[in-house]
């Protein structure tokens, strides 16, 4: 069974919204940090948020703050992500990661993530 395992993508008119799922296995979600990052055609990879396992805290880039929400169900060790407004420029396969020490000033790098998931489509378009 995969660690991390993403679901929930789709197409969605711009304006939308989609909800994103990351489920973990074979660890528990509140010992790591968990990420989520995305990738368009063409672009690099691109970190979007992470909860830290620190202080529990999301936090967000700037390109999708104020849209974007970090959620977790502890009972089902699943980390969501909450889209809103979503716009054509979000189009791109999403990916949770995880890691264990957080870093408010690199979490969206990419850096020492252990572990990430297959990825999942999210295509903004009319």
């Amino acid at each position: 069974q995969l660690p991390l395992v993403e679901s929930g993508g789709g197409l969605v008119q711009p304006g939308g919204s989609q909800r994103l799922s990351c489920a973990a296995s074979g660890f528990n979600l509140d010992y790591y940090s968990i990420g989520w990052f995305r990738q368009a055609p063409g672009k690099a990879r691109e970190g979007v948020s992470c909860i830290s396992r620190e202080d529990g805290r999301p936090y967000y880039v700037g390109s999708v703050k104020g849209r974007f929400t970090m959620s977790r169900d502890n009972a089902k060790n699943t980390l969501y992500l909450q889209m809103n407004s979503l716009k054509p420029e979000d189009t791109a396969v999403y990916y949770c990661a995880r890691k264990k020490r957080f870093s408010a000033s690199d979490y969206q790098l990419g850096l020492n993530y252990d572990y990430w998931g297959q990825g999942t489509q999210v295509t903004v378009s009319s």
